[in-house]
């Protein structure tokens, strides 16, 4: 693994550990509002044009922003291309199960996904 990516994931899963009882709960609403099949949350430090901010690092002591967004939006700004949506959709883990995460860092990115349980 990149060393890069591998130091960020770590610093995350800390992040996440706290945040998790708040993302589930707009997970859940997304998922109930039927908003979203497909809920999608962005990891960052730094502002972004896309998803809403939920947890805000600097308020919270904590590395990691965290934004809400959807697969339609990621579509819609092609961040998701139209040939690899079959891809997303089949790799894509049951939303009550794990977290969705759009990990933006330095020039990269990656989906990874977090269990809500540790023990998953």
């Amino acid at each position: 693994m990149n060393p890069a990516l591998e130091k960020n994931l770590n610093s995350l899963k800390t992040d996440i550990e706290f945040y998790k009882q708040s993302i589930r709960e707009v997970s859940e609403d997304i998922l109930n509002e039927k908003v979203s099949e497909y809920p999608i949350f962005i990891a960052h430090k730094e502002e972004i044009p896309i998803g809403e901010l939920i947890l805000r690092n600097s308020e919270l002591a904590t590395t990691w922003s965290i934004s809400a967004s959807t697969y339609e939006e990621f579509t819609e700004k092609n961040i998701i291309e139209n040939d690899k949506t079959a891809f997303f959709k089949a790799n894509y883990k049951k939303p009550s199960e794990y977290i969705c995460i759009f990990l933006i860092y330095e020039t990269s990115a990656n989906f990874v996904f977090f269990p809500y349980e540790k023990d998953n």
